[in-house]
């Protein structure tokens, strides 16, 4: 009898350490990334790694929210958003664990990474013109926009969205706040229409010559350029894309990161995942999949839109600066009255 409870005690144990070891194969995401083509990303790390992937999709705010109000006993391990200043809001709220990883620190450049978020790849703020409403001399910089020679002719959206906010924050950086303000206000005073729509409206409403000139995400402009419909391709034909500020500061980025929870369960699993965003697989999903660019700079892609807008030059400002002035732009664009 003896025997058997030692026995029964011993498979007890080994069972026990059998259901970590499964625990421990288990990683937690909360993503305010909704592309479809992130699905092969996932199925490629969980054939690698052996690691299964359970994922809650939502807008970055309401993830940060919910991870707010989880605390200690969030389930989350990792948290992905698509933007700059969400990071650094979930970074400020005490969300994120340090990361060390000589692995990130050696691919992923310092300028795109803090010590607990990495952006792992990089989407451009570009402007699209009409060139039979406005000649391409006129809109080489973001600090055009504001010229009166383009009054009604500027279209975006809201100025409340991240990706317009975070443009605020780097001109913010790069010519203070003072004259940050003056260009808003000198932009909302161009305005061909209140701003509406998406970054894909703001483009085709530019072919249309709604508007003459518009801010749009790169890779919005992307898909149009792959696109096999022939509305797109018209659309492309009309709207031409600049490269803004090539002679002085580079074009804006903003950035697509992720960051270790500090109550994560599955720490060792979050590293991991972290690392193999940063590999060539990874990186080349983010290039094919939605058209944005590697944040590791050696990495080739095969993208027939990126490699046809070719190279340009790079705002390389840190992320974090640019996080930081973010609350600042939001002030300067609700007192120019751009919302």
């Amino acid at each position: 009898m003896i025997k058997k409870a030692v026995l029964t005690s011993l498979l007890a144990t080994l069972g026990l350490a059998a259901g970590s070891a499964v625990a421990q194969q288990e990683l937690n995401i909360y993503s305010a990334r909704h592309y479809q083509t992130d699905e092969a990303l996932y199925g490629d790390f969980t054939k690698q790694t052996g690691i299964k992937i359970n994922r809650i999709e939502a807008k970055e705010d309401e993830l940060i929210e919910r991870l707010r109000n989880e605390g200690a006993n969030s389930p989350a391990d990792i948290l992905i958003t698509v933007d700059a200043s969400r990071l650094a809001k979930a970074d400020e709220m005490g969300l994120f664990a340090p990361v060390k990883s000589a692995v990130l620190e050696e691919r992923i450049p310092a300028h795109l990474r803090t010590y607990t978020w990495i952006a792992f790849s990089t989407r451009a703020r570009v402007i699209v013109f009409n060139k039979d409403l406005v000649k391409a001399e006129q809109v080489q910089n973001y600090e055009d926009l504001a010229n009166p020679a383009l009054k009604g002719k500027v279209c975006t959206r809201s100025g409340s969205h991240p990706y317009n906010l975070s443009l605020g924050a780097a001109l913010i950086q790069h010519n203070g706040a003072e004259k940050t303000e003056e260009w808003a206000r000198n932009l909302v005073a161009n305005f061909a229409r209140n701003p509406r729509g998406g970054d894909t409206d703001q483009i085709r409403a530019v072919a249309a010559g709604e508007c003459g000139v518009a801010i749009a995400n790169s890779y919005y402009y992307a898909r149009l350029m792959n696109s096999t419909r022939a509305e797109d391709q018209k659309v492309v034909e009309a709207a031409t894309l600049v490269w803004p500020n090539q002679k002085t500061t580079g074009t804006h980025i903003n950035v697509s990161g992720a960051g270790m929870l500090k109550h994560a369960p599955n720490k060792e699993a979050a590293v991991k995942f972290l690392e193999y965003l940063a590999s060539d697989d990874a990186q080349r999903y983010f290039a094919d999949g939605n058209n944005e660019w590697p944040a590791v700079a050696a990495v080739k892609v095969n993208n027939p839109a990126l490699e046809k807008l070719g190279e340009f030059k790079v705002d390389t400002l840190p992320m974090s600066k640019l996080a930081g002035s973010v609350p600042e732009a939001q002030r300067i664009y609700d007192r120019a009255g751009y919302r």
